[in-house]
């Protein structure tokens, strides 16, 4: 039987079919990496759901910035769900803060409505709350099935030891992903020192296009190679 989970961040249909062949166990369908993800088109999810056998969540994040959102902004992502379960998404990526970093009591249970049935990951606006571990007990009780953190630092190697305390803390209750700046570096360390189930990761490299022209495009996309390598390094410490 296989342990553990491995979830890859994809920012297009090439990424997202990439994840798949490496081996990935799902993928998270966002857009605007630069600005760390935000929700991608209804044309891009329905494709990808269309070619992948492996379970899609979608990131609903209506802009990049804070995650103190308006009622207006509500309503866009409440659309962006209704959308989802419509094309067949088997999860989504979201959550709510209040300008304090609290957990928004008041819009993080409306979108719970929402989501319904479907897998729900409270996304990285964990990482700046201020109280997680009590924040985290008020997760487990609106039924968030993961949190996808760093550990509260830039990356989650740095984060290791909060990321470690908070598995501890909640064994086979919420799981803890870390995701943010692993690598097949720190892949292997970060689970061992960690006791993680689940990981996140992009496997992702730079894209320039028209370098002869005087402006030329920046991408980044899910490299098969690395996607590859660090699934098969994730497997052997998942195993360990």
């Amino acid at each position: 039987m296989q342990k553990g989970t491995v979830e890859i961040c994809c920012n297009s249909l090439q990424s997202a079919i990439n994840a798949q062949a490496a081996g990935a166990d799902r993928v998270e369908l966002c857009s605007g990496l630069q600005e760390g993800g935000i929700t991608p088109s209804l044309g891009l999810i329905e494709e990808v759901i269309a070619q992948l056998a492996i379970p899609v969540y979608v990131l609903i994040r209506p802009r990049g910035g804070d995650f103190c959102y308006t009622d207006d902004e509500i309503k866009i992502m409440l659309r962006d769900i209704s959308w989802c379960k419509e094309l067949g998404a088997k999860g989504i990526v979201t959550g709510a803060l209040t300008p304090n970093c609290e957990l928004d009591s008041e819009r993080v249970p409306v979108l719970i409505e929402a989501i319904g049935d479907l897998d729900w990951t409270f996304h990285r606006a964990f990482d700046v709350i201020q109280n997680p571990f009590e924040e985290l007990a008020q997760l487990k009780s609106y039924g968030c099935r993961r949190i996808l953190t760093s550990g509260g630092k830039q990356n989650a190697m740095e984060g290791k030891d909060m990321i470690a305390q908070l598995v501890k803390e909640y064994p086979n209750e919420v799981s803890v992903m870390p995701g943010g700046g692993v690598s097949e570096e720190n892949i292997s360390g970060l689970i061992s020192a960690t006791g993680v189930r689940e990981i996140h990761f992009s496997a992702s490299v730079a894209t320039n296009a028209y370098d002869n022209f005087p402006v030329n495009q920046f991408a980044t996309f899910t490299s098969l190679e690395r996607a590859t390598e660090m699934v098969s390094l994730a497997r052997e410490a998942f195993n360990r």
